[in-house]
């Protein structure tokens, strides 16, 4: 088992490696930046206000260059060996372009790497994101640390992950080994076809639905029905005292019973996405182990069925079901991007949708590193976990 796991890690720091390289490299030639906006402006830029800017985000540095920066904080300079600076004239970057008869681009003047410390000082660029340092944010929050801009959204993420993962777990599992012990009734075929709606459905629309039904039309309608209950329609809690209905005492801002409502929608519909696709695994998965013949022998064995289910069947149908469930992991770290979007949930999920419209690429990397790493880890523990519900199963 030791082997295996040392071996496993040595694969996932590769995959990371590989994936952080291809995701810089993506990042880097995708459209927009900060220069986009500028160049879009009427007012007239200089070659020399345009090199600043550039010097600023570090875009004047070739992208191989700029992606070491960005994960190991190097180079900050040449190597000095004995008193004599090696590789010093190697250009790194162009810090002035200009356009050529063609319509190329040409450079107008290098950056160097004896000077690379001059034209970006360290104080200004990432220290590496090996050391934790993911730069700063360029324009969400522009100049707040993108690390402490992360730790600031996640506990909002989790207040809305958390209760939606386990109201799913409570409700789905039982909902899938029910339908898949009564196949072919009346039961199965209601629930199949609910579960098949809702994870077909996008999130998104069942968000605009929810809060259409729930918070829009019923505060429309209280004046004839003022027995109607509208929800808030979104964010983490309220900015002023408010009613939900006319029979309710009023609600405080950033009191347990504000909170609590605020999270009715969201989390009901994470809930149910969740459910209908995890329900649905889990009864697939449970049909496969129902049919095998030692199911069928601990029957003939006279064994009571909630024990054959529950022991012999359920065991053997959870290790697929894992699978799915691990990789939760890394929703737990980024949000539901959609929902918290569609709800303004003030999460990582609508962090990341904001730094991508915006641009800001320091957040957008940093979010899409650490998934990365939650996924390849939680592929670990799902082939763990597998030893642990199955005693058959060995690593060597």
């Amino acid at each position: 088992m030791s082997a295996y796991l040392i071996r496993r890690l040595f694969q996932m720091a590769i995959v990371i490696f590989v994936v952080s390289l291809f995701m810089f490299f993506l990042f880097n030639i995708a459209p927009g930046g900060p220069l986009t906006g500028l160049q879009q402006q009427q007012r007239k830029i200089t070659q020399e206000d345009k090199a600043r800017i550039r010097a600023q985000y570090e875009l004047d540095l070739y992208w191989p260059v700029r992606y070491t920066r960005w994960l190991v904080g190097w180079p900050n300079g040449p190597i000095t060996i004995a008193g004599n600076e090696l590789f010093a004239n190697i250009p790194v970057g162009c810090y002035m372009e200009g356009t050529t008869a063609t319509g190329g681009i040409e450079c107008n003047d290098y950056v160097y790497l004896a000077e690379i410390a001059q034209v970006h000082p360290p104080e200004r660029s990432s220290q590496g994101i090996l050391r934790g340092d993911f730069g700063t944010s360029q324009v969400v929050q522009r100049g707040r640390p993108v690390f402490g801009l992360l730790l600031s959204r996640l506990p909002a993420t989790l207040e809305l992950q958390i209760p939606a993962l386990l109201l799913a777990l409570l409700i789905g599992i039982p909902l899938g080994i029910f339908s898949a012990i009564r196949q072919y009734s009346k039961f199965d075929y209601g629930f199949t076809t609910a579960a098949f709606v809702g994870s077909s459905m996008p999130t998104f629309f069942f968000g605009i639905l929810f809060i259409l039904f729930f918070s829009v039309i019923p505060s429309l309608a209280q004046e004839q029905y003022p027995w109607l209950i509208a929800l808030p329609p979104g964010l983490q809690k309220a900015v002023r005292p408010y009613e939900i209905t006319s029979w309710l005492p009023t609600i405080m801002p950033g009191s347990l019973v504000d909170y609590a409502l605020h999270l009715l929608l969201p989390v009901t519909v994470l809930t149910i996405v969740n459910v209908a696709v995890w329900s649905r695994f889990l009864r697939s998965s449970m049909l496969e182990v129902l049919r095998q013949d030692y199911v069928r022998t601990a029957r003939a064995k006279g064994l009571r069925e909630a024990l054959v289910v529950n022991k012999h069947a359920l065991r053997n149908a959870l290790i697929p079901f894992i699978t799915v469930l691990v990789l939760y992991i890394p929703v737990l770290f980024g949000g539901a991007i959609l929902t918290e979007t569609v709800f303004a949930w003030p999460g990582m999920g609508r962090l990341f949708n904001e730094a991508l419209q915006q641009s800001d690429y320091n957040v957008a990397l940093a979010f899409i590193y650490i998934s990365t790493i939650l996924i390849v880890f939680a592929t670990l523990l799902g082939d763990v976990l597998y030893a642990v519900i199955d005693p058959r199963i060995r690593y060597s």
